[in-house]
């Protein structure tokens, strides 16, 4: 096995601190090549997580007995974490919800609702998730909006040649950083700088940037940024959204009931302030402590050194995969490993995308088939669907020699 990248980048011994890879399928090693969908946790999530539920679980915030006060400290914490680890200028900025999806719902249901009105523009751009399409046709359909597209040129890119005209007049743009499709990294500097000089707010969907470089939202300038604990080596259950201090303070509560409140009466009730009144109920406690313990392990290696090993590993993949496959492959996305993700969608020719998928099963390597949630992007590029593997700190070349080797007996398989 490569125990280390020419940076020192030593994943053999990262790889141990991870049990479910230390498995075997078929008498294969198991690859794992899915981490865009979700990633897997290290031992030291899965024991914050234990011990949390061992020796400090209660409910949070209301408990005066000692355990509870325990635990808030520990869910308090990991906003604190949270914080520090995206360079918010204060954990109050930091909502945690249950999963990037409810925070962009959360914003669009909030924010969007309070200032938008029938003939407002919002702007888009080709490269979106679903969750940051849907909930803004949703609002759109209800309020008479105007969605407009920022196009995407063939290699994955924004094509940005336009985005004055896009944006003249716009309440908003909500772009990804990274797309979960090709990979690519997105202007950001150029598209919140243009937003903010048209007069529209800016959200960032950072779902597949925040787990894999390093991330400030306060230099970024946007005004909401979400994403995922569950991409990003923490438990499911857990989303965030970092909003601006000033929009916080100015949005209507999302959901109702208890914690989100100062007071109740029969005539009516008074929200508590930011975070607090958009986490109503009970908050995902333990989920919320794994996610502290994952932002620990991953400045424990260094996100700058997460971010080289992956650009180096996703420079080898793209030179192994076309070197052994030739113009059997199609690979999207920008062709610069700098302006892209460790994310590989792949057209096999002839071969369907969950036919590939099964193949490369039977040689233990896990791939997502699948439209990916960006249905548009697909239609844009002509395709169904797409193969997509994608890269962590946990992977290295001999997973992208393992997934060669699969995709060319898939090839092989098919052409019989």
């Amino acid at each position: 096995m490569t125990s280390s990248d020419s940076t020192g980048f030593d994943v053999a011994k990262i790889r141990k601190d991870f049990p479910i890879l230390d498995q075997t399928q078929a008498g294969r090693r198991l690859v794992f090549l899915d981490s865009a969908a979700s990633s897997q946790r290290p031992q030291q999530v899965l024991d914050a997580m234990d011990n949390a539920y061992l020796t400090s679980y209660a409910n949070v915030h209301r408990g005066v007995y000692q355990l509870a006060e325990r635990a808030t400290n520990l869910y308090e914490g990991a906003r604190k974490r949270v914080a520090g680890f995206i360079g918010a200028s204060s954990p109050d900025e930091v909502v945690f919800t249950k999963n990037a999806t409810e925070a962009l719902n959360l914003v669009v249901g909030s924010w969007g609702r309070a200032n938008l009105k029938p003939g407002d523009a919002v702007v888009l751009s080709m490269l979106e998730h679903h969750a940051n399409i849907v909930p803004w046709q949703m609002l759109a359909a209800e309020r008479e909006l105007e969605i407009r597209w920022i196009p995407v040129h063939d290699d994955g890119r924004l094509d940005l040649s336009e985005l004055d005209r896009l944006l003249d007049g716009a309440k908003a743009l909500s772009v990804t950083a990274m797309s979960n499709v090709t990979g690519t990294l997105t202007q950001l500097d150029q598209l919140v700088s243009a937003a903010h000089a048209a007069g529209a707010i800016v959200v960032v969907d950072a779902c597949q940037s925040v787990p894999h470089m390093s991330t400030n939202v306060t230099a970024m300038g946007a005004d909401f940024v979400v994403f995922s604990g569950h991409k990003m080596l923490g438990p499911t259950g857990i989303g965030v959204l970092w909003g601006r201090a000033e929009h916080l303070a100015a949005m209507p509560p999302f959901l109702g009931g208890g914690g989100m409140i100062l007071n109740v009466t029969t005539e009516g009730f008074t929200p508590d302030v930011a975070p607090a009144k958009f986490e109503a109920g009970t908050p995902p406690i333990v989920e919320a402590i794994g996610l502290g313990a994952a932002i620990d392990y991953l400045e424990s290696i260094g996100m700058d050194a997460i971010r080289q090993h992956e650009v180096e590993l996703t420079a080898y993949a793209l030179r192994k995969l076309t070197a052994d496959l030739g113009s059997s492959i199609r690979i999207f996305g920008p062709a610069e490993p700098h302006e892209r993700g460790g994310v590989l969608s792949i057209e096999l020719e002839n071969v369907h995308a969950h036919d590939v998928s099964q193949i490369l099963d039977e040689h233990a390597v896990c791939i997502r088939p699948g439209h990916h949630c960006a249905k548009p992007l697909m239609r844009h590029f002509g395709v169904a669907a797409t193969a997509r593997a994608s890269f962590y700190l946990y992977n290295d070349r001999d997973d992208v020699d393992a997934l060669a080797e699969s995709l060319v007996a898939a090839r092989d398989f098919f052409a019989i």
